[in-house]
């Protein structure tokens, strides 16, 4: 392929598909890492369960530490697919063909990775059933009321929706591996892409299921993390009740899933050579949708403690003041430096433009997310209306292995994804290209 020249169908082709099947040294590499951290997550895990729920260091009346706050992270992460995939589409913007793909794959193991987190949480693995709603002789029903339940029935809705929506994108894809295979992997994945051929009327029907799970997947975005704002701001606890928590958590998530998306992208764009699909315009837009969000999360960290000063309730302010000066202000001034201050480099197009700019930021986004909801669910906890009650509590190394564990059970799934299944969209990136003519076909 020419440096100069647009590539054509074959090269788009040739150049996602060459990575497949085909392990190198760095990717192996990464693989093995990420096996490790799962590893020593799973040995926590084990820790956990043997010496039981002491080790995880809680402190009455903090139940709630790093399993839910990494919880809402995960599931944070997994908006940037849908958002990109889904209203991006609806929408028309150019720039989400070379990158929805991965996004999509990223969102389906974040979602994954999450719900691992309530069955951490609650302990006793064994009795995981209680947390879902279904008919039992026992008679023991869930309160449909809790905001906790109403999570079960969110994030369920939002996992299947968009694995099919994921898996009816992939389609034509999966045909395009299996033209380019042979043997038993070209009958397997011609199961996969339900014998499509490409037919004009698989064509018209493929982009009417297509658009309709996109419109259905657009209101999900905003549905999902506005349930789980609600498990704090339907509780009466300091610092959680407000009605800005979901506007506010869906931009937060937004901030860290486009971020997520840069952080795993640019690295994949160098290693694979897919330059001329991943570029820097494609990054470049991705960090404008950080510098959006970005702003509406330090203008909602404002009026979230306007509202506390304004309402001269001395609880609620007592919580700010205590996380500007208290046990957790390190958390606090690392999640604004993190979210508000090192994400306005954005706002320069040398950073913009440039891939290690770019991504080391994304990484500062990342750490500052996962401080955010710390600051949040800590903070409350540990300092609440009797002053007796007041604790300092510290995450044990059972829950960060845990914790850490969880990336690395994120980062298997994608490492092998990338493996098997086409990263970039085959069939949308031809859409923008100059359709091969009658003299091309026959020169070729």
């Amino acid at each position: 392929m020419s440096a100069v020249s647009p590539p054509s169908f074959s090269d788009v082709n040739k150049d996602v598909i060459r990575p497949l099947f085909k392990p190198t040294a760095l990717w192996a590499f990464a693989l093995v890492t990420a096996l490790c951290f799962l590893g020593f997550g799973i040995y926590c895990w084990g820790y956990q369960l043997e010496e039981g729920m002491g080790v995880a260091g809680y402190a009455p009346p903090v139940f709630w530490g790093v399993y839910i706050t990494t919880f809402v992270f995960w599931v944070g992460i997994g908006h940037a697919g849908t958002l990109i995939s889904a209203i991006l589409f609806l929408f028309r913007a150019r720039f989400r063909t070379g990158v929805y793909r991965a996004s999509e794959a990223m969102t389906i193991f974040a979602v994954i990775s999450a719900a691992l987190f309530p069955m951490i949480h609650v302990g006793r693995l064994w009795y995981v059933f209680f947390l879902f709603p279904y008919p039992n002789q026992r008679l023991l029903w869930p309160n449909f009321k809790s905001p906790l339940l109403w999570d079960v029935f969110a994030i369920n809705t939002y996992l299947t929706i968009s694995a099919v929506f994921f898996f009816v994108g992939l389609i034509p894809d999966i045909a395009a591996v299996r033209d380019a295979s042979r043997g038993l992997v070209k009958k397997l994945y011609n199961v996969l892409c339900l014998g499509w051929r490409g037919t004009d009327n698989q064509w018209r029907h493929y982009m009417a299921a297509y658009g309709f799970f996109a419109a259905l997947c657009t209101p999900l975005v905003v549905s999902v993390h506005s349930v789980v704002s609600w498990d704090f701001a339907m509780a009466q606890t300091a610092g959680w009740h407000s009605t800005i928590f979901p506007p506010y958590f869906v931009a937060g998530a937004i901030f860290s899933g486009c971020a997520m998306v840069i952080t795993l992208l640019i690295p994949m764009s160098k290693l694979f050579k897919w330059e001329p699909y991943l570029n820097i315009w494609h990054f470049e837009s991705l960090a404008k949708l950080c510098m959006l969000t970005g702003l509406i999360l330090t203008y909602a960290y404002g009026v979230e403690h306007f509202i506390a000063w304004y309402s001269d309730n001395p609880y609620e302010w007592g919580i700010f003041v205590d996380r500007a000066v208290g046990n957790y202000d390190w958390v606090f001034y690392m999640m604004v430096l993190c979210n508000c201050t090192i994400p306005l480099l954005y706002w320069f197009k040398k950073v913009r433009t440039n891939l290690w700019g770019l991504w080391l930021v994304s990484l500062v986004i990342n750490v500052g997310m996962w401080f955010e909801r710390f600051n949040i669910i800590a903070s409350s906890l540990a300092h609440q209306f009797d002053p007796g009650s007041w604790v300092h509590y510290m995450p044990s190394w059972v829950e960060m292995g845990i914790m850490l564990g969880s990336f690395g059970w994120f980062s298997m799934w994608f490492l092998l994804f990338v493996k098997v299944m086409p990263s970039v969209a085959i069939a949308e990136i031809k859409e923008g290209l100059r359709p091969p003519l009658r003299s091309d076909a026959e020169a070729a």
